[in-house]
This record gives C-alpha cells, structure tokens and sequence, in this order.
C-alpha cells in the first residue's frame, strides 16, 4: 500500500512538473519575442513651442440693451381713427403715431373757446372801465378771476386731446404694430414697441475680484454669433456701485457704436476685456498636451541615429487662449513636441512626422469656425 502511494505521488509530481515547465517555457518564450520586436513607427504631426505676446483678458456673457426703449400706450381711452406709422420705420421724437377719435372733445374744446374769448372780451371792458374809475377794483378783480379760470378749462380739455394722441417720445425705430384703425383702446394698452438703436448698451456681470481693474472709458471687444468675424468696439459707460449678494457679482454697461443698427437689444454677446500689460509667454497648442491627474506632459522630438523618438516631459501650464495654451515651466523656446496622436505615444517610441495640413490641428488663439 505504501508502495503504490509513493508511486503515485512520484508519477503526480512529474505530470504536474512537466505542465508547468512547458507553461514556464512557453512564457519566457513570449517574453523572448516581445523583447526582440521592433517597436512600431508613430505617425504623428508635430509643432514648436513658441513665444507670443499675450493681454490679460477676462470673458464675460452679456446681452444688448437700448439707451431708450419703451412699450407705448395711451394715456386715455378711445378708438383709432388713424394709424401714422408704417412697421419698422425710424421715427423721431414727437412724430404722431396714433390718433384716437377726439370729435365729441374737439367739439367741447371749441364751445369752451368761445366761453374764453367771451371772458376776455368782459376782462377788457371792466378794465377800461376800471381806468375810467367807474368801477372798484373788486369788480376788475372778479373778472380777471373768470377769464384764468376759462383759460385753465380751454387748456385742460387741450390735454385730454392730447392724450388721446400718441406721439414718439424720442428718436428711434419702431417695431410692429398691435392694434388696428376702428380698434378700442383701453389706457396702458400696449400700441407698439419704440427702441433707440444708435448707439446701443450691453449689461454684463463680473466677479467682485475684478472690480479693482475697472474703470468708466474702458474698452471692451464683443462678438455675437450673427456676426462671427467682426468684433464690435465699446467702452465702459458705467458700473453698478452696488453688487448681487446672491452671487457677489457687479453689473457693469459698456455702450457701442451701432450706425448701420445691426445689433438689436436682446442679442446676446461675449465682452473680452483687456486687463494689465501684455506678457510674453511660451504656447503650445492643447492638442500637444497629455492632461493627468499627477500632471500634465508632453513628448519632445529627438533625432537619433537618424531615427526621431519621442521623450515625454512634465511642464507647468497656465492660462488657455483658443487652441492654445500657455507653459509657464518645463519647456523652452523653439523646442520640437508632438502635436498630435498623443494617445499612441509612449516614452522612447519611434515617430513619423506627417504635418499634413488637411489633418493637422489648428493652432489659432482665436478660432472661429464657420456656423454654417
């Protein structure tokens, strides 16, 4: 029994032996080849790290208001006898837009006129009389009292024909009407919309950090997406003395030129302000960086052996612009990295450099793509 146990346990140990010296031997044999395998060629596009002069700049989102804008309406009731305005026309200030039926007032009007002629005409008399001593000056008195009061009645009925008719109140274009001739109106009903286009304002709102780098005059460049590749130029026109607590922001309104009146209030834009001197700093565009969480890298280009490698080196970033963005540490003026295809690189691969223009990255520290 002994026996056949040790020849067991004998013939176990060689069987599990052989397995895993095959399997040891196949393992070392894989190494083997992956050790001896010539690394595959990287093709990748590659740029250089250069200097450029950069503004500190701040971007904030705003929307366009006008200088003057209103909703008008009427002050009193009645229907629209007569429309002078067609929609969309530039007005100015005073120009009649609306009138509203005023016949049963202007009949009124003329019946207390002549109760005021008649008034002056008893002024005048009882003062050639008070001249002439024949009357006291109580009469004279009494006289002029009823003359100013048909005056103020004249004048009063006079402004509630006036009210009756809408008039703009200052230069500017109006949008579409809302009401029709033979339509009553009730006050407060809104007619149509009046807004002074040129110039216009845009509001925006910045963190209280940068309240210390503002100042009424300052220039602002804002761009809308209506129109990408024009920027439009303002200043500063005011700042709200007093910030949100809800987000400890201020309000700030900057005033454009808008001659051609293509900007409209509502649109929304982005303001970029300028802020400080420039600095001169190294750039690379995003695209030649690695990002990690223990820091970002990139793979600088080295000939050798009329071979080009890659060697991959830790660098300090900074600020971004566009598609670029700025190295503050880790890298010099003028040195070749790659600039693409960072994902199949490792340190110490071969590379093949192909900048073809079709597929390589933009480098622009103001991209505007084209919306359309």
């Amino acid at each position: 029994m002994n026996k056949r146990m040790i020849i067991m346990l004998v013939f176990a140990g060689v069987l599990f032996g052989g397995i895993f010296g095959f399997k040891a031997f196949i393992d070392q044999v894989i190494a083997d080849v992956f050790d001896n395998m010539e690394a595959e060629t990287v093709t990748i596009s590659s740029t250089e790290a250069r200097r450029e002069s950069w503004t500190p700049r701040f971007e904030a989102a705003g929307t366009l208001t006008p200088v003057s804008g209103a909703e008008l309406s009427v002050e009193l009731g009645g229907i629209v006898r007569s429309i002078h305005f067609e929609n969309g026309q530039s007005v100015e200030a005073g120009q009649r837009l609306v009138s509203l039926d005023t016949r049963v007032d202007e009949a009124e009007l003329a019946q207390l006129q002549a109760a005021l002629r008649l008034a002056e005409l008893e002024l005048a008399r009882q003062e050639r009389l008070f001249n002439q001593q024949s009357i006291s000056r109580s009469v004279l008195e009494r006289a002029e009292s009823e003359a100013d009061q048909a005056r103020a009645v004249v004048a009063a009925r006079q402004a509630l024909i006036d009210q009756k008719t809408l008039t703009a109140p200052f230069d500017g274009r109006v949008g579409i009407r809302q009401v029709n001739p033979g339509q009553f109106l009730s006050p407060g009903t809104p007619v149509v919309s009046l807004q002074a286009l040129d110039p216009i304002n845009i509001d925006f709102n910045l963190p209280q950090r940068m309240l210390p780098r503002l100042s009424p005059g300052q220039r602002v460049d804002v761009r809308f997406d209506a129109f990408p590749d024009h920027a439009f130029q303002g200043e500063i026109l005011a700042i709200e003395p007093r910030l949100r607590e809800s987000t400890r922001t201020v309000l700030v309104q900057a005033r454009l030129d808008n001659p051609d009146e293509t900007l409209r209030p509502g649109m929304f834009g982005r303001v970029e302000l300028e802020l400080g001197e420039a600095e001169s700093l190294i750039v690379l565009p995003q695209t030649a960086l690695r990002f990690a969480t223990y820091g970002d890298s990139v793979f600088v280009i080295e000939e050798e052996d009329g071979e080009k490698k890659v060697t991959q080196r830790f660098v300090q970033t900074g600020r971004t612009r566009g598609d670029l963005v700025a190295i503050l540490d880790g890298l010099d003026e003028g040195v070749a990295v790659a600039g693409s295809g960072l994902l199949k690189l490792q340190n110490n691969a071969r590379v093949k450099i192909d900048n073809d223009e079709d597929t390589r990255p933009t480098e622009d520290a103001d991209p505007r793509p084209d919306n359309g």
